[in-house]
């Protein structure tokens, strides 16, 4: 080989093996509210893997519907599983065939490795791939295991490197952060589009800031939980609130107007819930959607004196996130024709909606899964956070967590806070994380 040619060759990284024990603490979950804190064996990293030790992990909607059923929709775990995929840790051992990290690096875990083969892998939409595995799922098996363990080996092309003023808890938050980012790609909003946001969970509450940042003027958010519509608005993540009545109503079913979380966990037989402003009819239940979109709609209509008669009601986007059949209802009447309904939230598989409604006035409808190619652009939105970046700057996701719990074997009271909205004195529940 030419000397020119050697030039251009980058040096070979040796392995870095951890100096810690080969014995590990994890969170394991054995069933419905069976939470064990166990010893682990943890090998070296292996080809192309690095050792990462955990130091915050934020609880998501999926995690608390396997802690309470073993499940999450229609996947159910069939073996002992350690939940947790909003991570962030240190980088403490370098494998094999690794080249770009040291010990110490800072990184956000990004926990779905596809297979990077596939068509759809190599057309850059991996989030699809057939043979995605996904930490704390229940889809592959053997289950690919959570981050609420000490440490773990994951590829190093998925660990991306941070900041040094992100903090680990804000880096966790780049997962939610990710779905919001793909679900406003998807929608590709026009400068000066307007949207609406059903559901004010975490992944709305930043599904809300990312319209924001895409050039949306009006972004108004909506839920049956005023605490979680009031941070929204206090907080700049929307620009308008609106509170759902929550007449009280016994049910069985789980398909309420909307839910605080957006999870897929089943309402219990007889619980009071926010309901159904619609009766059984589903007449009814659409009538009333519209109704419920009139209202919402009314708090960003212009004056009369600037409205244009011929202008069509309607926001230009919707993003749904809660996965509740009659939100979807209310997302189809809130949209104008030609606008957007992107379905965020994943919760009733099979729904009964009004398809004329989108249909004959060419709303599109457009779903997403998780995220792809996202955590870049994360990234940089925390750390212009830190040095005043021009524009529009994404509130604070540090603010975002309300409770923090101090090492694994405290996972079983942060799962149950977790399923809350309030704590104990009456605080908002928002984003609950298991530190190191």
């Amino acid at each position: 080989m030419a000397p020119s040619a050697m030039s251009d060759v980058a040096p070979m990284q040796l392995p870095v093996y951890s100096k810690c024990s080969n014995k590990i603490n994890a969170s394991v979950l054995h069933g419905p509210r069976d939470l064990r804190l166990e010893v682990r064996t943890i090998e070296e990293p292996g080809l192309g893997e690095l050792q990462i030790a955990v130091k915050s992990t934020g609880i998501c909607g999926s995690d608390v519907s396997y802690y309470k059923k073993f499940a999450n929709g229609d996947l159910c775990a069939c073996a002992p599983l350690s939940l947790g995929h909003e991570s962030s840790g240190t980088v403490v051992a370098i494998g094999p065939q690794v080249s770009g990290f040291r010990l110490g690096d800072r990184v956000a875990l990004e926990v779905g490795v596809p297979c990077g083969q596939c068509g759809i892998c190599r057309k850059g939409r991996y989030n699809l791939c057939k043979k995605m595995r996904f930490r704390s799922s229940a889809k592959s098996v053997p289950h690919y295991q959570g981050t609420l363990q000490e440490r773990i080996n994951h590829p190093a092309g998925w660990c991306h490197k941070l900041p040094d003023h992100v903090s680990f808890e804000a880096a966790a938050l780049l997962e939610p952060l990710s779905v919001a980012i793909h679900a406003v790609n998807r929608a590709s909003p026009a400068p000066g589009s307007t949207a609406l946001v059903i559901g004010a969970g975490t992944v709305g509450l930043l599904t809300a800031a990312m319209a924001r940042q895409s050039g949306c003027t009006t972004v108004t958010i909506t839920d049956v939980d005023a605490g979680r519509v009031n941070y929204a608005v206090k907080k700049c993540f929307a620009t308008h609130g609106f509170v759902v009545p929550r007449p009280l109503h016994t049910s069985s079913s789980s398909s309420s107007i909307f839910t605080n979380s957006g999870s897929s966990t089943p309402l219990e037989p007889g619980v009071m819930t926010p309901a159904s402003l619609f009766s059984n009819s589903i007449h009814d239940q659409l009538e009333g959607a519209k109704s419920l979109a009139a209202d919402v709609l009314s708090l960003t209509r212009p004056p009369p004196s600037l409205r244009d008669e011929d202008e069509d009601d309607g926001v230009d986007v919707t993003f749904e996130c809660t996965g509740k059949e009659a939100c979807m209802h209310t997302s189809l009447y809130a949209t104008r024709p030609g606008g957007k309904v992107i379905m965020v939230g994943m919760g009733t598989p099979i729904q009964t909606i009004p398809m004329s409604a989108a249909h004959l006035r060419e709303v599109d409808i457009l779903g997403i899964f998780r995220y792809a190619n996202t955590y870049p652009t994360g990234i940089r939105l925390l750390s212009a956070q830190g040095y005043g970046g021009a524009g529009l700057t994404l509130p604070s996701l540090d603010d975002m967590v309300t409770h923090r719990f101090k090492g694994l074997g405290a996972a079983k009271r942060a799962f149950e806070l977790a399923s809350r909205t309030v704590d104990d004195e009456g605080n908002l529940v928002l984003k609950v994380v298991i530190e190191a």
